[in-house]
């Protein structure tokens, strides 16, 4: 009997030379590091070194996180991904009434600079590569990180990291966002350009199917619907007259990897045809590297659970090897404790482990895509792709990713995914070790990792201290100059940087920002 993948594919007992039978190998495949990059990106992959090792972390405080970062890089981390706290995602102060109980919980809280030298203090930023989950207002922490850098002697031609950057899957499935989509695309532009002119290794957006997947699309699902949100952001660049291969080089993606390795592997070749094509027939790229999917991948913390949690650890290996059998550039590998707390040193050192084993201990890095050619992958690879494209073509009949948000289409489709899953789950057809099978009679018990609530008192005293000290008439001039750029179509980012170094707090920026622009109100789906 036949199985079904989690798109909703069949998968058959057997596979031979007829599923491949009007297969195109020069079509299909192509070489490694050549269009459309089925195989890969770059023609060596890891026979020439490893994918970066990211290990994505943050907590409480800036000094807090300094510390475990250090810990990171003594480890053998070769990037550092800051994760904060949900008032600086959603743009607050650590003192707003609307952050209280909220303030360092999953992430650090980043009020001003101020935090910001105390985060990367000790930190060569011209020797790491940092990546920032951060949408809605990831210019200024960039913006911030470059300040910081400055402070260092570190120029801004030497920078390199990624900012996520990806608003439009914020309104589809993780909700972060502040703007209305119409000024956020064009917040995005406008860092598209200010970077190329100022920090041109930079990578500009992140665009996500990571979270997407976490809310419950399937992999079809998942590529589908940042693939379209990765052409209505090009779309965006291009109409406010940028030229395609100015910026594309620039774009990468982040995605999540499951437990079902023979599909993830699929997914991401899949995805990398797809956007080759795109790139090239709809937008005219001519510049190779503005053909290639780049990605990050993160292991699946929807899977993981809070029953038997040493268990995570065999799943994160598992979701590990799907992602470098897949060809990403760079992963973070979940701890095994993520389901109950925030990871505790040790976790998250055997977090880094789990990828170095991969890395260094077996030999799937000895040779570039070791699926090619598998009756079983390139027939699911095609599958994949079809099924993705056509849900693009649903988006793209909708009038593009941003009206087919307003319409509540991905996230209808993904809520519908997700509650397929929810009833297998429940029903036992779907088996989650520990949970609806191989249950313990009485979980063993676990000290998580706490965040101590004295922070947000801490941090609102660092504010008022701020706030205090600094020259508040150089505050209230930049910000006036942030919102008439806001209003106008001057860059927004080199007024938002002069209010920054003046030491104006992350707040008040998204609040002037909010003067001019609003803030978004999500409207019931159809």
């Amino acid at each position: 009997m036949a199985r079904e993948s989690e798109s909703g594919l069949p998968i058959e007992p057997v596979y031979g030379p007829d599923a491949l039978a009007d297969w195109d190998p020069a079509e299909k495949l192509g070489e490694p590091g050549a269009y459309p990059f089925t195989r890969g990106v770059y023609p060596s992959m890891y026979t020439g070194r490893p994918w970066t090792m990211r290990q994505y972390a943050g907590f409480g405080t800036a000094s807090e996180s300094n510390a475990r970062y250090k810990q990171l890089i003594a480890n053998g981390t070769m990037g550092l991904s800051v994760a904060f706290d949900l008032p600086t995602q959603m743009g607050h102060d650590s003192d707003a009434p609307i952050a209280s109980g909220e303030v360092g919980k999953v992430g650090v809280a980043i009020d001003s600079i101020d935090d910001m030298r105390v985060l990367f203090g000790g930190i060569p930023l011209d020797k790491v590569s940092t990546s920032m989950t951060i949408n809605a207002p990831a210019a200024l922490l960039l913006l911030l990180y470059q300040l910081v850098a400055e402070e260092q002697g570190v120029g801004a031609d030497q920078l390199t990291g990624t900012i996520q950057n990806d608003v439009l899957k914020e309104y589809i499935a993780r909700g972060t966002y502040i703007f209305p989509p119409k000024p956020s695309l064009r917040l995005i532009a406008d860092i598209f350009k200010y970077c190329r002119a100022e920090i041109p290794k930079w990578n500009t957006i992140s665009i996500s199917g990571y979270h997407m997947a976490e809310a419950g699309a399937s992999p079809a699902q998942e590529i589908a619907f940042t693939l379209a949100d990765g052409i209505e952001y090009v779309r965006t660049a291009v109409a406010a007259g940028m030229d395609v291969d100015d910026f594309a080089p620039r774009l990468s993606f982040f995605f999540v990897a499951r437990t079902t390795i023979l599909e993830e592997v699929a997914k991401f070749r899949a995805a990398r045809r797809i956007w080759a094509r795109v790139m090239k027939e709809e937008f005219g790229a001519k510049n190779p590297k503005s053909l290639m999917l780049r990605f990050h991948t993160q292991t699946a913390g929807v899977q993981l659970t809070a029953q038997q949690p040493e268990v995570n650890l065999v799943r994160v290996a598992v979701q590990g090897l799907a992602a470098v059998l897949g060809g990403t550039q760079s992963l973070h590998t979940n701890s095994f404790d993520e389901a109950i707390a925030l990871p505790t040193d040790k976790s998250a050192r055997l977090a880094l482990r789990t990828q170095q084993v991969l890395a260094y201990e077996t030999d799937v890095t000895a040779t570039v895509d070791p699926f090619a050619g598998s009756y079983v992958i390139e027939k699911m690879t095609d599958e994949v792709e079809s099924a993705a494209l056509e849900l693009m073509r649903k988006v793209e009949d909708l009038g593009g990713a941003v009206t087919a948000i307003e319409h509540g289409f991905q996230k209808n489709e993904i809520e519908r995914n997700a509650y397929r899953i929810a009833q297998e789950t429940d029903a036992g057809e779907r088996v989650v070790v520990g949970v609806n099978r191989f249950q313990l009679d009485e979980e063993e018990p676990y000290e998580p990792l706490r965040v101590d609530p004295a922070i947000e008192a801490q941090q609102a005293e660092r504010l008022a201290r701020l706030r205090a000290e600094r020259d508040q008439a150089a505050v209230d001039t930049a910000l006036a100059a942030l919102r008439k750029a806001a209003e106008g179509e001057d860059n927004v980012l080199y007024p938002m940087k002069d209010a920054l170094r003046a030491r104006a707090t992350v707040g008040e920026v998204c609040n002037a920002l909010r003067d001019v622009w609003g803030t978004y109100v999500p409207t019931d789906a159809f």
